[in-house]
C-alpha cells in the first residue's frame, strides 16, 4: 500500500480537474454522434431531452464515480472492493470496459489522424473522393501505423503522470479545442449556397438543430429520442468506464467537489451542442437534410470531407482545423481511458506508472492491429442481438457501450442506493462544507430512476425493444 501512495498524484487544483474530466468528456461521441442524433430525433426536442437527462440521470452518475474515486482514492479495479467487502467483480467489469474500448479508439483516432495530414498535405480533395475511407481502412499497413503512432501518443502522456502528463496537456489542448468548436461553429453559421436555384444557408441549418420537431410523433418515438439521449450521456460524460473513478481519486479532499461537477456538465453540454452548431448547418447548406442521414465514420470521413470540397478554396483550411480540432478531442478522451486501466494496474499489482503504462501498451497494440485487421485479412460479418451486421470494432464496441457500461452502472447504483446508501456519496461531496445543491434529486435518482432506466437502455441492445 505504501507504494501506492507514493506514486499517486493529485491534480494541483480544480482548473486541472475540470479540464481533465472535461477532456475526456469530449471526444468523438460528442462531434459525430451528437449531431446526427439531434438532426435524427427532432432538433430542438433532442435537446431538451438531453439537457433534462444530463441534469438528472448524467449527474447522478457522475456524481457517483467521482465520489467513489475521491473517497476511496483508488482506481475503479480496486475502488468498489475497497468500498464494500465482496464487490471487487464490480470494479473488474469498470476496468474492462475501458480495456475494449481503448484499441478501437486509437485505430479511429488514427483515422483521424490521417485525414489531419491529408488536409495538411493538400490531398484533401482526393480525401474527398468516393471510396477514398473505404480503400484506406481496408489497407494492409497503413492504419495500423497511424492507429499506433496515436496509441504511442496516448501512452507517452500517460507515462508522464498525472500532473506533468494529464494536466499539463489538458491546460493546452482544452482552451485549443474550444477556441477552435467556436470559431468553426461561428464560421458554419455565416456559410450559404445556391444549388440549383435552392438557397440553403447556415442559419436555415440551424433551425434544423434547435426547433423541436414533434409533429407525427407518437409515445414510441418519444422513448426513441429518450433512450437515445441517455445512451448519448455515456458517450458525453465518460461514466461507466472507470475513467471518472480514476479521475476522482486525485482530487485532492479540500476541493468543493459539487462546484466542478457543476462545471464539468456545462462544459461538455456546451461542447456537445457547439458540434452540433459546427456540422448540421455546413452539412445542410451543401448536402440538403439528406446529408444527415449518416452518422459516426461515415458522418466524419465520407459526408464532411465532401462538404469541404464543396466549400471551395476556403474549404481545405477549414478542414485542416477541424480535423486538428476532433485529433485533440480523440487524444484527449484516449488518454482518460488509458489512464482509468494504467491506474487500476498500478494500485492493484503495486507496480510503476511506467511498468503499467507499458503492459497496457502491449495489451492494446495487439488488440488494435486485430481491429484493423477486421477490414481486411480478418473480415467476417456478424449479426449483433439488436440486429446490427458488425465486424471485430463493432463488436468490441457493442460488448463495451451497449452491455458492460449499463452492467457497471445499475450495479453501482444498487451498491450507493441500496447497499450502501446514498449518504456515503452525499458525505463526501459536502464534507468540505459544500452545498449539495440537488441532493434530494439524487437519492430518488440513484436508488429508482437511473436503475431503471439503466435496465431499459440494456435490454434494448439486446432488441427487447426493438418495436420502438
Amino acid at each position: 500500500m505504501t507504494v501506492v501512495k507514493k506514486e499517486r498524484h493529485s491534480f494541483s487544483n480544480s482548473v486541472g480537474f475540470v479540464l481533465a474530466a472535461a477532456g475526456s468528456a469530449v471526444g468523438l461521441g460528442n462531434i459525430w454522434r451528437f449531431p446526427y442524433l439531434a438532426a435524427k430525433d427532432g432538433g430542438g426536442l433532442f435537446i431538451v431531452v438531453y439537457l433534462v437527462l444530463a441534469l438528472t440521470f448524467g449527474f447522478t452518475l457522475l456524481t457517483t464515480e467521482i465520489a467513489i474515486g475521491r473517497k476511496t482514492k483508488q482506481s475503479p479495479l480496486t475502488a468498489y472492493g475497497t468500498l464494500k467487502k465482496g464487490w471487487r467483480p464490480l470494479g473488474i467489469l469498470a476496468c474492462i470496459v475501458p480495456m475494449l474500448i481503448l484499441p478501437y479508439y486509437c485505430v479511429i483516432g488514427g483515422w483521424v489522424m490521417k485525414y489531419a495530414v491529408a488536409f495538411i498535405t493538400g490531398e484533401d480533395k482526393t480525401a474527398a473522393a468516393d471510396g477514398y475511407f473505404t480503400s484506406f481502412i481496408t489497407a494492409d499497413t497503413e492504419p495500423v501505423v497511424y492507429g499506433v503512432v496515436f496509441l504511442l501518443i496516448t501512452c507517452f502522456i500517460i507515462y508522464l503522470g498525472v500532473n506533468k502528463g494529464i494536466e499539463s496537456f489538458s491546460r493546452i489542448l482544452m482552451p485549443i479545442l474550444l477556441v477552435l468548436v467556436v470559431g468553426i461553429s461561428v464560421f458554419s453559421i455565416t456559410l450559404s449556397n445556391n444549388d440549383g436555384g435552392t438557397l440553403r444557408t447556415g442559419l436555415m441549418g440551424l433551425k434544423i438543430l434547435f426547433i423541436p420537431r414533434v409533429s407525427g410523433m407518437g409515445i414510441s418515438d418519444v422513448l426513441v429520442v429518450v433512450m437515445d439521449a441517455m445512451g448519448q450521456l455515456f458517450y458525453s460524460l465518460s461514466i461507466a468506464m472507470g475513467i471518472m473513478v480514476a479521475y476522482g481519486s486525485y482530487v485532492k479532499d479540500e476541493a468543493n467537489l459539487m462546484g466542478s461537477i457543476n462545471q464539468i456538465e456545462i462544459f461538455d453540454t456546451g461542447v456537445a451542442v457547439l458540434a452540433g452548431v459546427m456540422i448540421i448547418p455546413a452539412v445542410f447548406v451543401f448536402m440538403g437534410e439528406e446529408g444527415m442521414s449518416s452518422s459516426g465514420p461515415g458522418l466524419m470521413f465520407i459526408s464532411i470531407p465532401k462538404v469541404f470540397e464543396a466549400m471551395g478554396g476556403i474549404g481545405r483550411f477549414i478542414g485542416i482545423l477541424f480535423f486538428i480540432m476532433v485529433l485533440f478531442a480523440a487524444l484527449t478522451s484516449s488518454i482518460s481511458i488509458l489512464e482509468a486501466i494504467v491506474s487500476s494496474f498500478m494500485d492493484q499489482f503495486k507496480i510503476s506508472r511506467r511498468r503499467a503504462t507499458a503492459i497496457e501498451f502491449l495489451i492494446a497494440l495487439v488488440l488494435a492491429v486485430l481491429v484493423c485487421l477486421g477490414y481486411n485479412k480478418l473480415y467476417f460479418e456478424f449479426q449483433l442481438p439488436n440486429g446490427v451486421t458488425a465486424q471485430i470494432l463493432d463488436i468490441m464496441d457493442y460488448v463495451s457501450n451497449n452491455v458492460l457500461m449499463p452492467l457497471v452502472s445499475i450495479a453501482t447504483c444498487i451498491l450507493i442506493g441500496w447497499v450502501l446508501t446514498p449518504d456515503v456519496v452525499i458525505d463526501e461531496v459536502t464534507k468540505t462544507g459544500a452545498r449539495f445543491g440537488r441532493k434530494k434529486l439524487y437519492i430518488v435518482m440513484i436508488r429508482f430512476v437511473a436503475p431503471v432506466m439503466l435496465l431499459i437502455l440494456f435490454l434494448q441492445a439486446f432488441g427487447v425493444f426493438s418495436f420502438l
